[in-house]
């Protein structure tokens, strides 16, 4: 930090201490926190995956909102991190009464998946990272039998999941228990940074305890189909009261779910025409599937091999980072740091971690390749890495971590909601677009893809689980309506539209919180725009924005209005 940072420092108040004091009860209640903020703790042990670990929560939720509700804020900081960290722990109160952790097994984000993710940010450089690691691996099983017993008390309570989850967790958890699965390669590739051998007594413990963990995940598979499967609900959709929580948890604000439905078909048809329109600037007269089919066999629009695509996304990002930094964003020194990474498994999908809180452990862009692709498209990921780095989720989140001075840990690292953040991701989209870096039609067609896609998702999520009709035809949205729904207004492979429309069945409210979010983005900044006229700038708006850190929706329309 400079002297003039330094001088500028605002003194932490009540409040702040309240904050950083949950932070450090979550680090303690469970270590993963530790790992995701880069903090030094017990990164070898778990947290309580148990009811009575949920009960251990419950009880440090409930005493931090009872402080809280005594503390006053000092300022316009303990404002909003009172407001936020409030609604957050008092939603955390309203889910525990509905008793959602007992059904808490979907497809993409559930202690099922957490566990196992747990170990990709851990540093592997040094013999004791490894040691850390192997006994992590030693205490996967005491985790996953933690977490069993708390899905049996959801059987024996007559709340649990639905079926179909239980049927798509159950091949994910036989995939990571096999041998050859992600603890064995976790195990089997160790070595020293800079490709030194690890000491065999280490290299064993390594093995028993991938073994292990292995042998967890696959009792795990077995408790699924044996146990919880014959009970799990039929319905995938969850009901109105079930979702009005998700969404609020999802959003950090109160939504209208009808209209919410309503303006997500809108949106889908001007995706639809806004994107038939740009496909026939790349082939005259021609289909979106007609341009897709053009592009998809351009080779100069072809990455080949992991190698090729990751240092393709480095390179745009580092581009983007040394561009907008010179013209629409105030980008911290710290956070132009940014690795493009491939990802240690090879179920799909795109995602970013955050830095650690000193910039230690860098922000980082991951890639899923699914096993057997060798191919990339860049026209479709050009607006992927802009999403994933900056002026996306990267530039928010690292901007937020550097902003030392003025928020506290909970603020910079842990505080917000996915609207927020995946909401200006789709923004950070769009504005690119407006500053011309999708100027060449097949950019923007990927562009408008997943813009498209991501509309789809509010009209499928809203319809299965609140029940709505078909848009045509007779009965009720289902899961079998949702693949066909999907199927017509996303170009991708078909394994990844079932995993997708999965996703979405098991996880309700978050797949509508990225073009919610986006929604109130720009509401914001056009209201700003109005209010300032000639005045307003890019750069300050943004960094105001930005300072904030993770906030709930509606704290973020009060804050910026």
């Amino acid at each position: 930090m400079t002297d003039a940072q330094d001088a500028a420092a605002r003194t932490p108040t009540e409040i702040d201490a309240i904050a950083e004091r949950w932070v450090d009860t979550l680090v303690e209640l469970d270590p993963a926190y530790a790992i995701w903020i880069g903090r030094p703790g017990r990164l070898g042990e778990f947290g309580d995956y148990s009811p009575a670990g949920h009960e251990a929560r419950l009880g440090a939720v409930r005493a931090v909102i009872r402080e809280l509700e005594a503390a006053a804020p000092r300022d316009d900081v303990d404002r909003v991190t009172r407001t936020d960290l409030l609604a957050e722990l008092r939603l955390e109160v309203e889910s525990s009464e509905a008793r959602l952790e007992l059904r808490d097994l979907n497809v993409i984000a559930s202690p099922a998946q957490d566990i196992r993710e747990s170990f990709d940010l851990l540093p592997h450089a040094t013999e004791e990272d490894w040691a850390t690691i192997a006994a992590r691996l030693g205490q996967v099983r005491e985790a996953i039998d933690g977490y069993v017993t708390t899905l049996r008390a959801g059987i024996a309570a007559g709340v649990v999941p639905a079926r179909r989850q239980v049927a798509e967790v159950a091949v994910q958890a036989r995939r990571h228990g096999d041998p050859l699965g992600f603890f064995g390669d976790l195990a089997g590739s160790a070595a020293l940074e800079g490709g030194g051998a690890l000491p065999e007594g280490l290299r064993a413990d390594l093995a028993r305890g991938a073994e292990a963990a292995g042998d967890a995940y696959q009792e795990l598979a077995r408790f699924l189909e044996t146990e919880l499967a014959p009970v799990a609900g039929e319905a995938d959709g969850v009901g109105r009261e079930h979702y009005a929580l998700a969404s609020r948890h999802f959003l950090g604000a109160v939504i209208d779910l009808d209209e919410t439905y309503a303006w997500g078909r809108a949106e889908l048809a001007r995706m639809v025409e806004e994107q038939t329109r740009i496909a026939g600037e790349i082939v005259p007269g021609g289909s979106v599937r007609d341009a897709v089919a053009a592009l998809d066999a351009d080779p100069a629009r072809k990455l080949h091999g992991t190698a090729e695509l990751r240092a393709w996304m480095q390179q745009l990002s580092d581009r983007a980072v040394e561009e907008l930094s010179r013209t629409h964003f105030a980008i911290p020194e710290p956070v132009k740091a940014l690795e493009c990474m491939i990802a240690p498994t090879q179920e799909g999908g795109i995602y970013y971690t955050g830095p650690s809180d000193d910039f230690s452990r860098p922000g980082r862009m991951w890639w899923s390749v699914p096993e057997g692709v060798t191919e990339f498209a860049t026209w479709r990921e050009t607006t992927t890495v802009y999403h994933e780095g900056v002026p996306g989720h990267h530039l928010q989140i690292g901007q937020a971590v550097a902003n030392a001075a003025h928020l506290n840990t909970w603020r910079r690292q842990l505080a917000g909601t996915s609207g927020h953040a995946e909401g200006w991701a789709l923004y950070a989209e769009r504005l690119m677009e407006e500053l011309g870096y999708l100027d060449d039609p097949a950019d923007r067609l990927g562009m408008l893809d997943g813009q498209r896609m991501r509309a789809a998702r509010v009209v499928l999520d809203l319809g299965v689980h609140l029940g709505k009709p078909r848009l045509e035809g007779d009965g009720v949205w289902d899961a079998d309506y949702a693949l066909a729904f999907m199927r017509d207004n996303v170009n991708m492979d078909d394994a990844f539209i079932r995993f997708e429309v999965n996703r979405y069945l098991g996880w309700p409210g978050q797949a509508p919180s990225y073009k919610v979010g986006q929604r109130i983005w720009e509401r914001v900044r056009a209201e700003a725009q109005r209010r300032e006229g000639s005045a307003f700038s890019f750069k300050d708006f943004h960094k105001r924005a930005l300072d904030l850190g993770g906030v709930g929706l509606d704290t973020l329309r009060a804050e910026l209005g």
